[in-house]
């Protein structure tokens, strides 16, 4: 789903909510085809985005009706509601620098042999931003914080992948942050961290950390050999318990889903899912095979069932790692809307069949769909000469095509049908101008 952007429906939703922790966002989810999903994240003060178009006419009135039937959130703690004012320290004395890499000879470990030796390569990460003074935040939360002083807002969790001091997680994570703390076993004070390069689509970062000796590092397995049922194990920080082990099994692969946050919205393929027990502050994590290799991130977390976690993928990871690490842009295909599957009430009402179209819910002044004409209200019923029925339908011909092909949409607005022609772009080039 290309959703870049929360509409202003939306955001009055989530002012009425201040009072609670939790805020409630309608999205799709591939994962039934019709879901809509409720949003936890535990996240820094934020600010949307105000420009661009309102929806208009009947189609936001059935926006407000559509049926909460699930929930995602990511797997960080961005409330700080488990951290004091100062991090704490993961170890007493100096480093203890040990290859926790692979070890061909070992063959199959033990869940106890993988802790032990994985554990010195997960790291806690704290993201510290600069407070606004206090009050309620978007995400109605309080800040007490006085103005310009910088305190954590968030923690995850990384993984060392290489000796000299590169670390992996989620951008979410670190995301909005002017500082970055890492905490490492057997080192009493916190390094500071450079973000080397991230990417807002795939949620991923990498930092560095400066030592005077080798990290202890975990070495890059490949998910694409593990086999559905496969036990797994994670390594992580959840609600701040520093190093938590978790154990589960690999439950499925392939998995997509969306969640919002105050950027717009992610949007996730090719996913691990896993029973392994994951919590906020795991988000970065490593997901380990039987020999202590990493075949996944942890990330996202079902708020509402039992069971159901996420991982990207270490295929998803090695595909882009020379761009993280050389912080060059990933090329994001996009048009710049928000886009709202419809219920068959709105269909009704709106005498479209029953498997025809997506509402246009918000269009950013700018981008490439609002450049070309699309309107918020507007139905799309068909994307180069393809039905398209859903948000997924159309959200998989736009990833799928190239940045700067040719998108032509069949549009009904009001009582007329119309043909828009959009250019698709390049959402990482857009973040870099904006």
């Amino acid at each position: 789903m290309d959703n870049r952007y929360p509409n202003d429906e939306m955001k009055r939703d989530v002012q009425e909510q201040r009072s609670e922790e939790r805020t409630v966002y309608e999205v799709y989810s591939p994962l039934d085809g019709s879901q809509t999903l409720e949003a936890v994240k535990r996240t820094s003060p934020g600010r949307p985005r105000s420009n661009g178009s309102r929806g208009r006419g009947i189609f936001p009135a059935f926006m407000a009706g559509a049926l909460l039937i699930g929930s995602l959130m990511f797997a960080s703690d961005h409330y700080n509601l488990f951290t004091g004012d100062s991090p704490t320290s993961a170890g007493g004395g100096s480093a203890q620098v040990k290859n926790v890499s692979y070890n061909p000879a070992v063959g199959t470990s033990s869940i106890a042999d993988i802790a032990e030796n994985a554990g010195p390569a997960v790291v806690r990460i704290g993201a510290e931003t600069r407070q606004g003074g206090g009050g309620v935040n978007w995400y109605g939360m309080q800040s007490n914080s006085s103005q310009g002083e910088l305190a954590e807002s968030g923690l995850g969790t990384g993984f060392l992948f290489d000796a000299d001091g590169y670390i992996l997680t989620n951008e979410h994570v670190i995301h909005g942050a002017e500082k970055v703390t890492v905490k490492l076993q057997g080192y009493d004070e916190p390094f500071v961290a450079q973000v080397v390069g991230s990417s807002y689509e795939l949620d991923l970062a990498v930092l560095k950390i400066q030592g005077d000796k080798p990290f202890p590092y975990l070495e890059l397995g490949e998910s694409d050999q593990m086999k559905i049922g496969e036990w797994v194990v994670a390594i992580g920080n959840p609600y701040d318990l520093d190093y938590t082990v978790t154990t589960g099994v690999l439950s499925a692969s392939e998995r997509e889903i969306s969640i919002p946050d105050q950027e717009g919205t992610r949007n996730y393929k090719h996913l691990l899912q896993t029973d392994t027990a994951i919590n906020p502050g795991n988000s970065g994590g490593p997901l380990l095979n039987m020999n202590g290799q990493v075949i996944g991130i942890n990330t996202a977390v079902s708020s509402e069932a039992q069971g159901i976690g996420f991982a990207i993928p270490t295929s998803t990871i090695k595909s882009v790692l020379d761009n993280l690490l050389s912080d060059t842009p990933i090329p994001s295909p996009y048009i710049g809307v928000s886009l709202q599957d419809l219920t068959s009430q709105m269909r009704g009402n709106l005498g479209l069949a029953d498997d025809e179209g997506v509402g246009v819910a918000y269009v950013q002044t700018g981008d490439p769909a609002g450049q070309a004409g699309l309107q918020p209200g507007d139905i799309i019923v068909e994307a180069n000469g393809e039905k398209i029925g859903s948000a997924k339908d159309l959200t998989s011909i736009i990833q799928n095509a190239g940045v700067g092909d040719e998108l032509k949409l069949t549009v009904k607005r009001e009582d007329q049908q119309l043909t828009i022609d959009v250019r698709i772009g390049d959402r990482s080039q857009a973040a870099t101008m904006g």
